[in-house]
This record gives C-alpha cells, structure tokens and sequence, in this order.
C-alpha cells in the first residue's frame, strides 16, 4: 500500500539513543534506591514519556521519584547525547528517498521538543525536520500507548489516520498506531519482532524499509 504521511517515532528509529538514554536511566534509577537494570528501562520504559518512570516506581514502591528527577534525568540525558548519538545507519537515505518522491513525513515522539532538537543536533538530523513536523507528547498531555499523539500529527498534518503509516520500534509504540488506527512497521533493531506483536510488518535494517512503503525505484 502507498501511504499518504510516513510517521516516524524518533528514539531507536531516526537516532541511535535508546542504548545511551536506557542506560542512564537505570543507572540513575538505581542511584535512587531503585534498583534497575538496563534490561528492566528497555523492557519498561522504551517508547514511553518520562511521567511513565514516575506512575511505575510509585505504583511499585510507593515513593515518589524527587523534584527534580526529569531535570537531572535531562541534563545526564543531554549530555550523553552531544558526546554519543549518532543516526541510524541507512535512515537518512530513506529521508532522501522520501523527499525525492514527494512523499510527507513527520515525527511523533514521546520524548520532549527538547530531547528531540537536542538529539538532532549531535546525531546531524536537523535539516531533515523543521518545526511544522515535528510533534512531542508534549503537544498533547498522553504519550504511547495511547494514540493521542498519533492522531494529532496526522490532523496537524492533514491525512486521515488510514492513510498514515507509523514506523516504531516499541512495543508502546506499535499499541499507539494500532489504536490509532495506522499501519505501523516495527524496526527490530532492538527489540525483537516478537515484542511488536501486531505490527503489519517488520525489518531489522533501514535498507528495507523503502520496499515495504513502496518507494518507486
């Protein structure tokens, strides 16, 4: 099928952040008295907003993260960011390619604008995305998986929910284009397909995508 708007999710799909950010993160949760493995923020919070790592730990502990978690969080984050993050091998092909093919895409990310520039700035991705398609959970109160976030890039847009395709590599993530009513292609660049139940389809290298969207050749 031929899409009218290709939605990209940002972490793990346009830059390489998820190993960086999932690090830091368990690091500083564990710092908190928390302890968590990189493994456990892979398989808790991969694809969410950071409010998600607040409703777990006091869902499970009955504390609350302090004050200034998000902000600690974010400056840790950040600077990781500016020394680490590069692109995903091969997504900026697929821009090109789309770009070439007058095809619309966006970003729909649960990550804060700020996160999202910032991450654009070291991994070298900013011309690709100026300020009319780039959309946060931010712009709407409620990250994956709820579709929120989904529906409103494709309204701002302007292509109905059917005609969009999302590409994702979370399992959050893949919910939200579900309940959105999207297609959506899971990257399993690192999780496995299996952990994207649903998906319409899946692909472990950039190089694929284009097929899958159906970019002429």
């Amino acid at each position: 099928m031929r899409y009218d708007l290709v939605i990209f999710d940002n972490d793990g799909v346009l830059v390489d952040s998820e190993p960086v950010a999932n690090t830091i993160l368990a690091g500083y949760l564990t710092e908190l008295g928390h302890p968590t493995s990189y493994e456990d923020s892979v398989r808790d919070y991969m694809g969410a907003a950071v409010h998600r790592v607040h409703d777990l730990v006091r869902e499970r502990t009955g504390q609350r993260l302090p004050d200034d978690f998000d902000d600690t969080l974010h400056a840790r984050t950040f600077a990781a960011f500016a020394r680490e993050l590069a692109p995903v091998p091969g997504v900026e092909d697929v821009l090109a390619a789309l770009t070439a093919h007058e095809i619309p895409y966006c970003l729909a990310s649960s990550g804060s604008h700020e996160r999202i520039r910032v991450g654009h700035r070291a991994a070298g991705l900013g011309r690709w995305f100026g300020d009319g398609i780039v959309f946060s959970a931010q712009d709407v109160g409620r990250g994956k998986p709820a579709p929120d976030l989904f529906l409103h890039a494709a309204r701002s847009m302007g292509v109905p929910p059917a005609r969009c395709v999302v590409v994702e590599d979370s399992p959050l993530g893949v919910q939200a284009a579900l309940a959105a009513g999207m297609d959506v292609y899971g990257f399993t660049g690192m999780m496995p397909a299996e952990r994207l139940a649903g998906a319409t389809g899946h692909f472990s290298d950039m190089k694929e995508l284009p097929r899958l969207l159906e970019l002429p050749v």
